[in-house]
């Protein structure tokens, strides 16, 4: 990917940064209000039961639900497009979906004749070839006998809509003479690798809405974050208004359907706005992976940090891509001065909320420790690991806790390079994010843009009042490391700030290699 250092857009799009649902939410609640002609919206989750924050919004009703009826009557063109997920490793998010589109459904139809709604709940049309599946037949289908567990254990008209939500389901079930669900026999079941990860609306060609945060109330949360852990959701979304980035997410989300399933062409890249596509191969019975077309969000992180001369701030839910800790590692051996903060979640949301010791929970902590080793090695003294915690005392043993204080729970998939230029996007810096999975983000090229999103990243994790040398990118560093380090050693309720030394050892005892695996799977 050819990125010219020297870009620059002569009228500037302004960028408005969003932290967390409680500064999202009501801005896109605004964007539909406002609304005159069309909305084009691509997430991996958009439920309408969600709650409407401001009171705008709150006059036409209590949820989504409501105020989508409200735009449509309007007479407001919009066009979802929904992640689908593979029936049997997501069949929870497969049957999401399709109930959300149900309920967009059903809004079209109270918003009368003349309203106009396309819902897509999309699959990404790539699947794994035979020999994997193969050598994932029993696993699959006993993950399939688990779902026809919980199908005949529910109550008749409970299953009935179950299967009317689970589309894809049926097709691998069998019904026996008791009328019980099993599954079909003499099958090797597709399994589908990759998904449509990002999270974007453009209104009437005029504004982009972009970044990490879907729509739905678990992502709830406010920049105080007083939740109880698992209920915490730190998240960044940035609105562009105006700028050649708006006009290419427009055309990403009417295309990309047709690109990723090789029915069209690829549309060249167009910055600032920046993608990952794969496409289905047509030639995949060895293979488990879909093929890898394009990596403008991984290409701009290696050239953004090529030409960063003191710091390089990350905001991740994941830091496991290895080649990615590769290259950042040889260019800090390169440049003494070069200096990384990175913000990571205590744990994956799966084994602080969950416990979980799964296959994909080991296999990711086993490639996150990876990663951060290569990093400590290039980098030395001047890498900073930190997460968040609250700031009060929590009495746990499990990876829900660190330093003795509920986490919270890092979801924000943010870039800035020297304060000068940055990148907000639906990618983690994982190899699933950066090579499989469709993602969208944009690349703030106006310094002007990236300080003030760097003020408030930074401003969110600091103390109030903070000393004003903690934001500028010569001195940030050294303060950072001494504030972090000093939180680590206090008591809670004697803290600044937000943020403590991330622990590696807990990822390090329950990660585990499985070598036969791509690292891009998790």
């Amino acid at each position: 990917m050819n990125i010219n250092p020297k870009l620059a857009i002569d009228t500037a799009p302004r960028v408005k940064v969003l932290i967390t649902a409680s500064e999202a939410y009501p801005e896109l609640e605004r964007l539909f209000l406002e609304a005159e002609e069309e909305i084009e919206l691509g997430f991996r989750i958009f439920d309408p039961k969600t709650r409407l924050l401001s009171d705008r919004a709150k006059a036409v009703g209590e949820t989504w639900f409501h105020l989508i009826i409200h735009t449509l009557r309007r007479g407001v063109r919009l066009r979802f497009v929904l992640s689908d997920f593979d029936p049997i490793a997501g069949a929870c998010e497969h049957r999401r979906a399709w109930a959300c589109k149900r309920q967009l459904v059903a809004a079209r139809e109270l918003a009368g004749p003349e309203a106009r709604l396309e819902v897509v709940v999309a699959m990404h049309p790539a699947k794994m070839g035979a020999l994997p599946r193969l050598g994932l037949w029993v696993k699959a289908n006993a993950q399939l006998q688990d779902q026809c567990d919980t199908l005949n254990a529910m109550k008749p008209d409970a299953r009935k809509r179950a299967m009317l939500e689970m589309p894809a389901l049926r097709p691998l079930l069998q019904c026996d003479a008791q009328e019980k669900w099993l599954p079909r026999q003499g099958q090797i079941p597709f399994l589908r690798p990759a998904t449509h990860h990002q999270k974007l609306a453009v209104i009437d060609k005029r504004y982009l809405f972009i970044g990490g945060l879907d729509v739905n109330n678990r992502r709830m949360d406010t920049p105080e974050h007083r939740r109880p852990a698992a209920e915490t959701w730190h998240d960044v979304q940035v609105l562009v208004s105006g700028g050649p980035a708006v006009m290419a997410a427009h055309r990403h989300l009417v295309h990309f359907l047709d690109e990723v399933a090789q029915k069209s062409p690829i549309t060249p890249a167009t910055l600032p706005f920046l993608r990952t596509i794969s496409t289905k191969r047509r030639f995949r019975w060895p293979f488990m992976s879909p093929l890898p077309q394009v990596a403008e969000i991984d290409a701009a992180h290696r050239f953004l940090a090529q030409r960063t001369e003191r710091l390089i701030y990350l905001e991740t839910q994941f830091f496991r891509d290895v080649p990615l800790a590769r290259h950042m590692a040889a260019l800090a051996r390169k440049m003494p001065d070069l200096t990384m903060i990175l913000i990571l979640p205590a744990a994956p949301e799966d084994v602080a909320f969950d416990n979980s010791g799964g296959m994909d929970a080991r296999f990711g902590e086993h490639l996150q420790v990876k990663s951060l080793r290569i990093l400590h090695k290039g980098f030395g003294n001047r890498l900073l690991v930190a997460s968040p915690v609250r700031p009060i005392a929590q009495d746990s043993e499990n990876r829900d806790t660190l330093c003795g204080s509920p986490l919270i729970y890092v979801h924000a998939k943010v870039s800035i390079f020297d304060g000068t230029m940055a990148i907000v996007s639906s990618a983690n810096l994982n190899g699933r994010s950066l090579a499989w999975d469709t993602e969208a983000g944009v690349l703030l090229d106006n310094p002007e843009d990236a300080r003030h999103l760097q003020e408030r990243c930074f401003a969110h994790w600091l103390p109030k009042q903070a000393d004003p040398a903690l934001f500028e990118v010569r001195t940030a560093y050294a303060l950072w490391r001494k504030l972090v380090f000093a939180n680590g050693r206090l008591p809670p309720a004697e803290r600044t700030g937000f943020l403590v030394p991330y622990a590696l050892g807990p990822a390090k005892d329950l990660g585990d290699d499985l070598p036969y695996v791509p690292p891009e799977m998790v």
